[in-house]
């Protein structure tokens, strides 16, 4: 009897039975299915873009279920919104690629028995491996299951995806966004001896915005140059740092100087000084002071030390 089924949907509306064909009309996602004649899946699609959204895209398990109890058995099967595009396994409907967690496919399946076997099947209720996937040639005639979309442009605000749910949706935050408000990374200050520049198209320090460091004359950046912040609420990198550049140390040399160092940041860094001194007896040639500058150059070589006798024999 026709009006034997009895089928649970919330917030269910309108009950309407015709010719074995269900139409259910709720404020919500809604299926429905035709099984008065068995087509190919694209006229099963055609079937339900013309009358509701789309074949029927399935997001869980909870679903695969739910479908499993609503649908009366046919023994061609049904075919669901899932084929095979460009090598992937792609719900048509919402054009999003198949999430291996949520796949049901029956044991050894997809196998592409006799190729092209690029549309998929739901065994409902079957005896065995029931409500499992199977993929099969898109022109054999199985029965139909559509989709009514109960979400629409208003449904959730512009940073937000209207996921449809059994006889509900909700609405699914964008990566970057918590509720109506933007990710927000921890702020980030100039480090020192430098300074840091950031923008970004949410405001500054918010998801995918950016913050490019720079330092002072005579530092060398260590880490990172950029950093981006990620929906995670943290930054890509770790926080670098403005270090001193270096000189080489100088080594001591023959020549009978000697010599004292002063080192503001680190030994043998930027603004590091040395003063040479020559023993007594001997005369400075060369500079008495060197610095290490910006380039990590010392700005004199070492000098020599001369003995005045000898200078005095060789006055050029």
């Amino acid at each position: 009897n026709k009006h034997a089924y009895a089928f649970l949907i919330l917030q269910m509306a309108l009950w309407d039975f015709d010719a074995m064909q269900l139409f259910l009309t709720v404020k919500a996602w809604t299926y429905h299915y035709n099984i008065d004649i068995n087509v190919d899946w694209k006229t099963a699609r055609q079937w339900c873009q013309k009358n509701y959204t789309d074949m029927v895209a399935i997001q869980n398990h909870a679903e695969v279920e739910h479908l499993n109890q609503l649908l009366p058995f046919n023994k061609a099967y049904y075919w669901i919104g899932i084929r095979k595009i460009e090598g992937y396994w792609t719900w048509i409907g919402t054009n999003k690629r198949l999430d291996p967690e949520a796949a049901n496919w029956a044991e050894n399946e997809p196998n592409n028995k006799g190729s092209g076997q690029d549309c998929v099947e739901i065994y409902i209720k079957r005896s065995k491996e029931t409500a499992k996937w199977n993929d099969e040639k898109c022109s054999k005639k199985k029965a139909t299951v559509c989709y009514l979309a109960s979400c629409s442009k208003e449904s959730c605000s512009e940073h937000a995806e209207c996921v449809e749910t059994i006889g509900s949706y909700k609405c699914q935050c964008l990566p970057g966004f918590i509720g109506p408000r933007f990710v927000q990374c921890r702020p980030i200050e100039n480090p020192q001896q430098g300074f840091v520049t950031c923008d970004g198209d949410f405001g500054v320090f918010n998801f995918n915005s950016s913050c490019q460091f720079h330092c002072g004359t005579g530092f060398k950046l260590e880490g990172a140059q950029r950093l981006r912040c990620l929906a995670s609420g943290h930054w890509d990198n770790a926080l670098p740092s403005c270090q001193a550049v270096q000189c080489l140390p100088i080594t001591d040399a023959p020549g009978g100087w000697s010599m004292n160092c002063t080192h503001p940041l680190s030994i043998h860094s930027f603004n590091s000084s040395c003063e040479f001194k020559c023993e007594e007896g001997f005369e400075l040639k060369g500079s008495n002071t060197t610095w290490c500058d910006q380039t990590g150059h010392w700005t004199h070589k070492p000098p020599t030390c001369q003995g005045t006798a000898h200078l005095q024999n060789n006055p050029h």
